[in-house]
């Protein structure tokens, strides 16, 4: 692509979370987990309105970006914070309002 040229590893980093945030139910699930360790995925279906299906999907896109992470603890996902990316995504979110 032309523009890769003028495009920053921190703006594609940037980018990628500002992506995966983008979503109100996603916003949900990372200001839940940021209070506490973890939660599993079984818990989240409880409290939010959504199908499995569809809280899958939001999950999936956290867990892209690394924003989560999901330990099998069968027959249930432990989620939690990835908190070397998660602290990225707030320094990098920073700086770039800061601009």
């Amino acid at each position: 692509m032309e523009y890769e040229e003028y495009i920053t590893e921190r703006q594609k980093r940037l980018a990628r979370y500002a992506k995966a945030m983008g979503h109100p139910i996603r916003m949900y699930v990372l200001e839940l987990l940021s209070r506490q360790s973890c939660c599993y995925s079984g818990d989240l279906t409880e409290i939010l309105p959504i199908a499995k299906s569809t809280l899958s999907q939001h999950l999936k896109e956290l867990k892209e970006a690394g924003l989560i992470q999901g330990e099998i603890q069968a027959p249930r996902i432990k989620y939690c914070l990835n908190w070397e990316n998660w602290n990225e995504a707030k320094e990098l979110f920073k700086h770039f309002m800061s601009d």
